[in-house]
């Protein structure tokens, strides 16, 4: 695999990593560039507007979810064939899972790809310090290179040229310098920037003018030269078919199974603004498995596609559209209905939500007999499981990892029985397994254990 690669990244949180990154992506794209997007983490929000830069679907890389020996073989999918990958670090540089050392960190994912490092610093009130922290984080590690620094809120020319000397000093070069702009802002939440598909054309706005400040506060020639400076990575891409069983693998590519009841079977996935949380991965690996996998919108659509046969709700904002969701009954029974069949159902956060028997006082799916609401605490980390029983994802004694990231209580916070058995950080039982349904809190990357997939579809194909 041979893409030009870069990460951007920064010493914290809040220094414009993603300005910058979606800048960069769509400051490319305009030159007629196949730009690839990629984001360091289980973040689901700045891949909507890495999305929107590029045309092609934001993709993460977590070493913590689907381990470090998947890192370069998923950035090697979704880069098949582009120009350039930009790749968008989470919190600081050196930042990772906690008391997990470095893993999941941007640095970690950088060595794991071989590519250089832009380092975004929030300049705002330094001038010759600036320096100091460049050192600092450049020697740290030193199988991390970084190539390049982007000045971020500069304030004025006499500033610029004061950040410039200092770091000419050091000997790393200046690729880039923004002032600020309040065009490129993004407005914020609960759970952090409000993503795309409830923006709409402020989000193409928005977007257009992260592009025009890094084309003109930016080298663009310089990056691309560092990006091609990034060498061949060794393996290959990973490959939904490949990565399924040899038993899903056999199957017909067409799904052509016969009689009806086994024919290619459909899975509906809910999408539009209340449902934007998910992995490209889980989608690719149930077509791959053979689904029909069909989108439909909760907040539009009154009925499920015609002749769904699985139902998958991943999450996204239900909270923020929970009147709007009470109020299409008609889907509601719908989904209701198509649980007590016993079709199989996977939700995730905000699926699980959705599923319940109420939100906030606002009457939900009914599927699950608990009660949800906001609550004043955010619940946010990486967590390691085990299913406690078979369900239509896992068989019993499955471990995944999983990432939770929610504001929301659900009472009771278990079923009968549980869809998880969380073993770190601290032991505890959550979610639900009841009929077809699998319903939980836990956000799981499927292309970490396929078999969630081939499992799921043929669970639809015989339910």
């Amino acid at each position: 695999m041979s893409v030009p690669r870069l990460v951007i990244a920064a010493p914290s949180s809040g220094c414009g990593k993603t300005t910058v990154a979606t800048g960069l992506m769509a400051a490319f794209a305009a030159r007629g560039l196949a730009v690839s997007p990629h984001k360091v983490g289980p973040d689901y929000i700045d891949p909507g507007y890495h999305a929107l830069a590029t045309g092609r679907a934001g993709r993460n890389l977590d070493a913590y979810l689907c381990g470090p020996e998947l890192v370069a073989p998923l950035f090697g999918h979704g880069a098949r064939g582009c120009d350039l990958a930009v790749v968008e670090g989470v919190m600081g540089l050196y930042d990772g899972a906690a008391g997990q050392g470095e893993l999941a960190s941007t640095a970690q994912v950088a060595k794991l790809l071989r590519a250089p490092v832009v380092l975004v610093v929030d300049a705002s009130s330094q001038s010759r310090s600036v320096a100091a922290l460049v050192h600092g984080f450049a020697s740290w590690d030193t199988g991390v290179r970084i190539g390049g620094v982007i000045l971020n809120k500069v304030g004025s020319a006499r500033h610029e040229a004061l950040l410039r000397e200092a770091l000419e000093e050091a000997g790393v070069p200046v690729l880039g310098a923004l002032r600020r702009a309040s065009q490129v802002e993004t407005p914020s939440r609960h759970l952090g920037l409000v993503p795309v598909a409830e923006r709409g054309a402020a989000a193409v706005s928005a977007v257009a003018a992260m592009a025009a400040q890094v084309s003109a506060g930016c080298d663009l020639d310089e990056l691309m030269a560092l990006a091609r400076s990034a060498g061949a990575l060794p393996g290959a891409a990973w490959s939904p078919a490949e990565a399924l069983s040899p038993t899903t693998r056999d199957r017909s590519p067409r799904g052509d199974y016969g009689d009806a009841a086994g024919a290619r079977p459909m899975v509906a996935v809910a999408g539009g603004p209340a449902f934007t949380f998910s992995y490209a991965e889980h989608a690719e690996l149930l077509e791959a498995a053979g689904a029909e996998v069909v989108a439909f919108d909760p907040l539009r659509d009154e009925r499920l596609p015609e002749g769904t046969r699985g139902l998958v709700v991943g999450g996204g904002f239900p909270e923020v559209y929970a009147s709007e969701l009470g109020a299409n009954e008609p889907l509601r029974g719908e989904i209701a209905a198509l649980a007590l069949s016993g079709a199989p159902v996977a939700a995730e956060c905000a699926g699980l939500l959705y599923l319940c028997r109420e939100l906030d006082g606002v009457p939900m799916c009914g599927v699950l007999d608990a009660a949800a609401r906001m609550g004043e605490r955010l619940t946010l980390g990486y967590r390691d499981a085990v299913a406690v029983g078979d369900s239509v994802l896992a068989a019993a004694g499955t471990r995944m990892r999983g990432h939770e990231f929610h504001r929301t209580v659900i009472e009771p916070g278990a079923g009968e029985a549980p869809a998880w058995g969380v073993v770190a950080p601290r032991r505890r039982v959550e979610g639900f397994v009841q009929r077809g349904v699998h319903a939980s809190y836990l956000h799981t990357h499927w292309a970490s254990e396929p078999e969630v997939a081939r499992r799921f579809t043929e669970r639809c194909r015989t339910s």
